[in-house]
């Protein structure tokens, strides 16, 4: 009888210290980390109930109370998007119009007509926990082969910038307009109650373009179309910050694309070891692509394809941002980025990291 009591009394002393060690592991897990808002965690909205970065966030009862003077000393998040964690796509020719793939060609870069990198849930990719970036909605990283291109197609409530890498765009659409722009330039819709449009490769090399979709501060706008024409004086560019969109709605401010949404588009071509600075404004926050070469980001590294969510503070703060990689393209030996900077939404950005 005494072994098998001193048996039940160890069963009983292992299974009290489980019980001690799981309550404190709950209480850790329960707490916010230290020096850390709770507006920087990543939010695991598994399901649709949960908060979306256009909800109002519920202040947690474990939250430190933020004083004014700790806010302004708080530095801008900034959040590496690889160029691994995108998705691609590579659809089908037939689906836009297209031939039979031709692969043998050797202007050809890729397999297949159409190589796509999708930053957001769009079309076959359906993500809900990376749906869209503040009013950021869609960017998509077009690859697009020689004589080939995207049929005739419908857009509505949603503006529309197109920026092109390298190749030329051809774009129609049912208001009558067509044209074809190159390097640097961009196309921008307003699509409003409703347009069509097509986008063509009409040329002997790969078309390598950006587009982005920023929802509008309001729906039922009237349709348009216009153009930036970057011409021939890329070289001039160079090293140079083009702010080339922002809202129609501001007066201080000249832009070569104005759109219906608080938002500025801006664009640089770097050679090796230059950098430039962009300012961002109080409460905003900014989405980054690095579309060739490499970069250096406040101390943080993009390679090309990559991406990075930006989070501004309570007051203005700054990129500095240089070159630390070039590669060789239509306007010489350079990095390229292009960014997009909009209103704060607290807890906005990918869920799925």
């Amino acid at each position: 009888m005494t072994y098998f009591s001193n048996i039940i009394k160890i069963h009983k002393f292992i299974l009290s210290i489980a019980i001690l060690c799981f309550s404190i592991a709950q209480a850790l897990t329960n707490q916010t980390p230290p020096n850390v808002p709770n507006t920087c965690l990543n939010t695991d909205a598994t399901d649709a109930n949960k908060a979306t970065s256009d909800s109002p966030r519920i202040k947690s009862t474990t939250e430190p109370d933020w004083t004014e003077s700790m806010k302004r000393t708080m530095a801008p998040l900034a959040r590496l998007i690889p160029n691994e964690k995108l998705f691609v796509s590579e659809p089908n020719p037939a689906w836009f119009g297209n031939g039979a793939n031709t692969p043998d060609d050797p202007a050809w870069t890729n397999s297949n007509w159409l190589k796509s990198r999708f930053h957001f849930s769009f079309a076959e990719y359906n993500n809900h926990r990376n749906s869209h970036f503040g009013i950021l909605r869609v960017m998509n990283d077009d690859l697009v082969q020689p004589h080939r291109g995207f049929g005739t197609h419908p857009h509505r409530n949603m503006e529309i910038i197109t920026y092109i890498v390298h190749g030329e765009l051809a774009h129609e659409d049912s208001m009558g307009n067509g044209e074809s722009l190159g390097r640097g330039s961009i196309q921008f819709m307003t699509a409003g109650t409703g347009i069509t449009h097509s986008e063509f490769n009409h040329g002997d090399k790969p078309l390598r373009f950006i587009q982005t979709w920023i929802v509008p501060r309001q729906s039922g706008l009237k349709p348009s179309y216009g153009s930036y024409n970057a011409g021939q004086d890329c070289d001039g560019k160079k090293n140079v910050l083009q702010h080339l969109a922002s809202d129609v709605d501001r007066t201080d401010v000249e832009t070569p694309v104005k759109i219906a949404q608080d938002a500025n588009c801006y664009a640089a071509e770097l050679e090796m070891n230059k950098s430039t600075r962009v300012e961002l404004g109080e409460k905003r926050q900014a989405y980054m692509l690095c579309v060739e070469g490499e970069l250096e980001v406040n101390g943080k590294t993009l390679k090309k394809h990559d991406a990075m969510e930006i989070h501004g503070g309570e007051h203005k703060t700054s990129l500095e941002i240089k070159a630390t990689g070039v590669e060789e393209t239509e306007n010489g030996n350079v990095a390229h980025f292009l960014m997009f900077d909009m209103p704060l939404v607290p807890g906005s950005g990918r869920s799925d990291m």
